[in-house]
């Protein structure tokens, strides 16, 4: 275990973070219009979602009219794909190369004194 630690503490990605002590400070800043509508179509198309499916099922067991859900369930979730995915191209990419950057090293850290312990 320890050897598969080290092999993963050596990787460029993870050492780079933690040699660089990545932090999530940059969250602490204002995000920009790009960011903001990033995470609206996110939001958005989670809504579009399962909850629009499940809402469509409610409304065809309601007024019992099946093509409401065998239609519009499927609809509802093609649409809301592309819109998330949209809102994660505005927003994500940046974002979480910064977040993984700090959850490798958290988490490389925390693993490789854990490991040390065990030594100890």
């Amino acid at each position: 275990m320890e050897k598969f630690i080290q092999k993963i503490a050596d990787i460029d990605f993870v050492r780079s973070a933690i040699e660089e002590q990545a932090d999530l400070s940059v969250f602490k800043e204002k995000p920009s219009l790009q960011v903001a509508a990033g995470v609206f179509l996110i939001i958005l198309g989670s809504l579009l979602g399962w909850p629009a499916v499940a809402f469509l099922g409610i409304l065809a067991v309601t007024f019992n009219e099946p093509l409401l859900a065998v239609i519009g369930g499927p609809l509802a979730y093609g649409i809301s794909f592309p819109v998330f995915w949209l809102g994660m191209y505005f927003s994500g990419a940046n974002y979480t190369v910064i977040f993984f950057r700090w959850l490798c090293r958290i988490t490389v850290v925390k693993l490789l004194s854990w490991v040390s312990f065990r030594e100890v």
